[in-house]
């Protein structure tokens, strides 16, 4: 494969988390909706669903630490760090690409690259999602794991009740991200183009 007017951006420790992270919460999708709505649902028993959910939670948990601590061994954790400087006028001029822009066939603002792989929007939601949702859900999923273990933990965040609700309320709107990162995945120069990158690493420059 040619490398011309193509750069490296995604290393392949990078790569096999995204994957692995992202097979983790498709599944524990599928198992929370199993677990939630067993009433409605039976494409597997609750029990099941419990065991395979318990199991691929410890598995995302496991690849959220490799990848902090590869992010940050490695310096590329400032990625994730936006410039104050010039955030707000990229957030704009990012939104404005994203609402308008696109639709009539005008050039992205961001230029991805190794040390500045996301723009402004990205980061900002990134830094939220990475840094602090997903540790919450993480938190509350094993909380809700074994509940007389973790039980002072449990009561010092205000209860069952409060740890269940935060925990299924996160669960929704990661259902919604996947959608919406999966889409926004498709906006490369072809639809698949972003998809690639993250099996080869390569990000074609078009």
């Amino acid at each position: 494969m040619s490398h011309e007017n193509m750069e490296y951006v995604h290393p392949l420790p990078v790569r096999i988390w995204h994957w692995v992270n992202a097979a983790g919460f498709v599944l524990l999708i599928i198992t929370g909706f199993q677990i939630r709505f067993a009433e409605y649902l039976g494409y597997m028993s609750f029990e099941a669903a419990v065991t395979v959910h318990n199991w691929v939670g410890f598995i995302v948990i496991a690849d959220y630490f490799l990848w902090f601590f590869y992010y940050f061994i490695t310096g590329k954790i400032r990625i994730y760090y936006p410039d104050l400087n010039t955030f707000i006028p990229r957030v704009i001029k990012q939104a404005q690409f994203y609402g308008y822009g696109i639709f009539i066939g005008d050039e992205n603002p961001h230029h991805m690259t190794a040390e500045n792989k996301f723009n402004a929007m990205q980061q900002k939601a990134y830094v939220m999602l990475m840094f602090i949702l997903v540790p919450l859900q993480l938190i509350t999923g094993l909380f809700l794991w074994d509940l007389t273990r973790f039980s002072s933990l449990v009561d010092f965040m205000g209860g069952v009740k409060i740890v269940d609700t935060i925990h299924v309320f996160l669960f929704y709107f990661f259902v919604t991200f996947m959608i919406v990162h999966a889409y926004l995945a498709t906006l490369g120069h072809t639809a698949t183009a972003h998809m690639i990158a993250m099996f080869t690493g390569w990000e074609e420059h078009h």
